[in-house]
């Protein structure tokens, strides 16, 4: 679920319970872009829609940024927001409830989305409703860093939750075991962004496409 903070503390209470595994630094055109905003604009509102990551709290909350936690994935993945099935036995997920639940932000409006590989990752009848719900809790002029997967096989597939730090590199971290859902096309990007008045595309040299949205 959900959690607001701005307070370097949090990070003893989101220290996860299971030994961590390894991180490995990689390169991204698109953090590097979004980092030097960051750096430049104290006191924005950021949402970090991965696994709860202490060093990415302290480091945003060093900037003088407030974070909000909502482990998106996570929460599709492991939460009952299935009502029942259709005539074919497939579930009709309750995407108002998850939204309810997972992305409800009283109003408040953000600057920032780390989106990571979330929509990679979600049940289909999810993604289009996240999207717009950000689209709809945004400034305009907020950016969203969302990675996508260029394809749906191989060891790079697996869900990872991803670390800033404070050069041009995220740390990647394998996370929970969750299958990939899909993977994005340019166009199928530009038309689930639809809307949105922009978008920046950065090549990478591995399986993920990097992309800055522009609300």
């Amino acid at each position: 679920m959900m959690r607001w903070t701005d307070r370097k503390s949090e990070e003893e209470k989101a220290a996860p319970a299971r030994g961590p595994a390894s991180r490995t630094a990689r390169y991204s055109g698109a953090w590097s872009t979004l980092r030097k905003r960051l750096e430049s604009e104290p006191g924005l509102r950021v949402i970090d829609a991965g696994a709860t990551s202490p060093s990415n709290i302290n480091y945003l909350t060093s900037l003088g940024h407030s974070v909000y936690m909502a482990d998106l994935v996570s929460d599709a993945c492991t939460g009952d927001w299935t009502k029942g099935n259709d005539e074919a036995g497939n579930p009709i997920w309750d995407a108002p409830a998850y939204l309810a639940a997972c992305l409800d932000f009283s109003g408040k409006k953000f600057d920032i989305v780390l989106l990571w590989t979330t929509l990679d990752y979600l049940p289909e009848p999810l993604v289009t409703p996240v999207v717009q719900r950000l689209h709809d809790s945004m400034n305009p002029g907020g950016a969203v860093l969302a990675f996508f997967h260029t394809r749906t096989q191989g060891d790079e597939t697996v869900h990872c939750r991803f670390h800033l730090t404070r050069g041009d590199e995220v740390e990647v971290q394998v996370g929970e075991h969750f299958p990939i859902q899909r993977a994005f096309t340019n166009r199928s990007i530009e038309r689930l962004f639809t809307g949105w008045s922009g978008h920046r595309q950065f090549l990478a040299k591995d399986a993920l496409s990097e992309v800055l949205m522009t609300r």
